[in-house]
């Protein structure tokens, strides 16, 4: 077994000497894939891509931490695919293949971008590969699996949810890869990793990668890796060095004001963290009225608002995005010249993995943090545990002022077009009250009305919710087929 030390050293070697890095077309790989990594652009490996390949190549268990924005995808992505050409064929129709490689991921996002590189790399075979998540058909999910794909990407509660229904298979898996592992358990997700690991042989090739490395996350895969090659990439405890710390002592509503400033005098794409679903909608929204292109992400967004934010992001269409913490562990764009702390974050962990998001890939960033006076303490506290040093300014006092929950106006609110005449302020503002006490009153009448009635709403195919899809179904059929519909995979040769 390579010690942790070792490698360590020896990464610490090619870091210091990056012109030395062995290119791609080095590297103990097929002439095939050499060829399709140069056309995809290619052609250098960063420091966790040339520490864990090697030692994948030769079936080697990985556990390597790195921050993010390192290349982690292709350091797994990469060995998964020369041993699929190696050892296997693509399924046809009149052979279905089984699924020989896992990779696991917290996000549907990141999911998303591991098969964007999966079909930069393999672009004839697209079909090889399927997503498996929430917030996406199920059915066209299910009818993907059905394809017979060698490798499957997916997020944990879909897939334990198809391993409960055994609408998958994963007796033959090889390769399983765990990627984000602090994230996943961040997010709650460790009954399903669980549950889905003990589906995976135990002879499988294990790679684990993980932002942090804490003695929690060590326990857990300690369990799942036999033998590992350890592989340290940089301090990832702490914000990078690329990316250039301030932070603004700013009053609450001169905060939009700031950030308005700071979008008309510096240059590149801005995103902006909001603690809240609420706020970011609303920060977005005044920007746009500021006449900034901007797009908020979320929990409470769908999945197709959430792709065309990422994507309008990513291609410049929109300059500014507003994210909460959860939904940003999905973004990964290496070009984000600004990351903006609107709120500060609740936790050092949550303000590490914010910065993270700029200064990816060798570039320099900046990120920027808003602080209330009556926040210093809590940011001071932060710098300490952190090991950093923020760039203190102060912002202009004479910054515009955020109106938020203005007073009510009594003397400018107009009686109801029925009365037909201005009445003094107290009468407009009982006559609202009567108004608004009578259309809730109507809407309760209504929906009590409607109770008993049967609902004709059918399932729909391709519906993207999985509790909406699995409303259908009936104690008859247990392994999760819609009645009348699709038959139980477990006759179906899976």
């Amino acid at each position: 077994m390579t010690s942790t030390l070792e490698v360590t050293e020896t990464l610490d070697a090619i870091s210091s000497a990056t012109p030395s890095f062995p290119r791609f077309t080095e590297l103990n790989l097929s002439d095939s894939l050499k060829a399709r990594l140069t056309a995809a652009g290619f052609v250098t490996p960063t420091p966790v891509q040339s520490g864990a390949i090697p030692p994948a190549l030769e079936g080697r268990d990985i556990l390597a931490t790195a921050s993010t924005g390192t290349g982690k995808t292709l350091s797994f992505l990469i060995p998964i695919l020369e041993k699929l050409d190696a050892t296997s064929t693509p399924s046809t129709r009149g052979k279905r293949n089984p699924i020989r490689a896992l990779i696991l991921l917290p996000t549907r996002e990141l999911a998303m971008q591991v098969l964007d590189n999966y079909a930069k790399l393999m672009p004839g075979l697209k079909q090889d590969a399927v997503l498996i998540c929430g917030g996406l058909s199920e059915n066209t999910q299910l009818d993907h699996l059905d394809r017979g794909p060698r490798l499957v990407v997916a997020t944990p509660g879909r897939l334990e949810d198809f391993l409960r229904r055994r609408e998958i298979d994963l007796s033959k898996v090889d390769m399983f890869v765990l990627d984000e592992v602090d994230r996943m358990l961040d997010m709650g997700f460790l009954p399903a990793i669980r549950r889905i690991v003990t589906a995976v042989p135990r002879g499988r090739q294990t790679m684990c990668y993980s932002a942090t490395l804490d003695a929690n996350i060590q326990e857990i895969v300690r369990d799942y890796v036999k033998d590992p090659v350890r592989i340290q990439i940089g301090n990832t405890s702490k914000p990078s060095d690329r990316v250039e710390l301030r932070a603004y002592t700013v009053m609450q509503d001169q905060k939009l004001g700031l950030l308005n400033q700071m979008l008309q005098e510096e240059q590149g794409s801005f995103l902006v963290f909001s603690r809240t679903k609420h706020g970011a909608d609303r920060i977005a929204r005044k920007l746009e009225k500021l006449g900034h292109d901007s797009n908020a992400i979320h929990g409470d967004r769908s999945q197709s608002q959430r792709t065309s934010a990422l994507k309008g992001f990513a291609t410049g269409k929109h300059r500014v995005l507003v994210a909460t913490d959860v939904a940003a562990r999905g973004i990964d764009i290496s070009d984000i010249a600004h990351v903006v702390n609107y709120d500060l974050p609740n936790a050092s962990e949550d303000f590490v993995h914010r910065i993270g998001r700029t200064g990816r890939a060798g570039a320099k960033g900046v990120a920027t943090t808003f602080v209330m006076p009556q926040e210093r303490h809590d940011a001071r506290k932060m710098e300490r545990e952190l090991s950093i040093k923020f760039d203190w300014r102060e912002a202009d006092k004479n910054l515009e002022k955020e109106e938020r929950n203005k007073p009510l106006d009594l003397n400018s609110i107009q009686a109801p077009p029925a009365a037909g005449a201005k009445a003094d302020g107290l009468e407009a503002l009982l006559a609202l009250e009567t108004r608004s006490w009578r259309g809730e009153t109507a809407a309760k009448t209504g929906a009590s009305a409607n109770q008993g009635r049967p609902s004709f709403r059918g399932r729909r195919k391709g519906s993207a919710g999985g509790n909406q899809a699995n409303s259908g179904r009936s104690a008859s059929h247990p392994r999760g087929a819609s009645s009348g519909s699709r038959p139980s995979r477990g006759n179906r040769g899976r």
